[in-house]
C-alpha cells in the first residue's frame, strides 16, 4: 500500500529522531568547553523533543529501489500514485480560467506499511511486487527516512514515520502488471533510466535514497 513521505510541513529528522534544526542548536549551545550550566537549555530541548516524539502515533513503512539493465542502461522501477481530487462545481465559462496542466507525472519509489509481525525487508519485497508487478530480491539496506507529518484525513494528528529503503535487483515479472485493487492506489508503474530518475521523483528524501543507490552501484556493482 503506497504511503506518501509527508507534506511540505514535514520536519526532517536526524538519525536519532531529533529534527536537524534542533541538533544545530544543541551543537552550538552544548559545547563541551562550556560550563554545564550553559548546556542545560539545549539538553532540555533534547528531552522535550524525545518526549514529544514518544507520544506521537508511529508508522513504519518499507520500500525498494529496484534496478535493472535494459539494453546496457540501468533503469529503476518507479510508480505514479493515484491522486483523487474532490469534485468541484463547474465554473461559469465566461469567467473561468483555463487550469494549468502538469508537465509530467509525479513519481515515487514503491513502498508501504509494514504489516504486524512482518520484517521491514520482507515488507519492502512485498510492496514492490504489489505496486509494480515485478519480483525483486534485496541487495543491501540503503537508509531509514524519518520525518513527522500531519494526517490530512481522519484525526489530523501529527505522525512520526520511519521508511526503510532497500536496494534491490530485478528478478522477474512484467512491470505495471497490477491487480484491479492496486489500481486504486497506483496509476502506473514504469521503468525510468536511472540517470533521469532523480529529476522525476516528487520527494527530496527519495531523491537522496536514489543517489545512495547510484553510489552503491558505482562502487560495488549489481551482479
Amino acid at each position: 500500500m503506497w504511503s506518501a513521505p509527508g507534506n511540505e510541513s514535514s520536519k526532517r529528522l536526524g538519525s536519532s529522531g531529533i529534527p536537524d534544526a534542533v541538533w544545530l542548536v544543541w551543537g552550538r549551545v552544548s559545547d563541551p568547553s562550556k560550563p554545564s550550566a550553559a548546556r542545560q537549555p539545549a539538553e532540555s530541548w533534547q528531552l522535550a523533543i524525545h518526549c514529544k516524539l514518544s507520544t506521537m502515533p508511529r508508522e513504519i513503512s518499507a520500500g525498494g529501489v529496484v534496478l535493472r539493465q535494459v539494453s546496457g542502461v540501468w533503469h529503476v522501477a518507479l510508480i505514479e500514485p493515484q491522486k483523487s481530487e474532490p469534485q468541484k462545481e463547474t465554473p461559469n465559462p465566461a469567467t473561468a480560467k483555463t487550469p494549468r496542466k502538469r508537465s509530467r507525472a509525479v513519481l515515487a519509489l514503491p513502498k508501504g506499511l509494514v504489516d504486524p509481525g512482518e520484517k521491514p525487508q520482507a515488507a519492502a519485497v512485498r510492496e514492490v511486487q504489489e505496486e509494480t508487478g515485478i519480483v525483486a530480491e534485496p541487495v543491501t539496506k540503503l537508509s531509514d527516512n524519518k520525518y513527522v507529518y500531519v494526517r490530512t484525513w481522519g484525526d489530523g494528528k501529527r505522525v512520526f514515520k520511519i521508511v526503510s529503503f532497500y536496494l534491490m535487483r530485478y528478478v522477474s515479472g512484467e512491470i505495471d502488471n497490477l491487480t484491479s485493487d492496486m489500481r486504486i492506489e497506483v496509476k502506473q508503474a514504469l521503468w525510468v533510466p536511472l540517470a533521469d530518475a532523480p529529476r522525476q521523483l516528487a520527494y527530496s528524501n527519495e531523491r537522496k535514497v536514489l543517489r545512495q543507490a547510484q553510489e552503491y552501484l558505482e562502487s560495488h556493482g549489481l551482479s
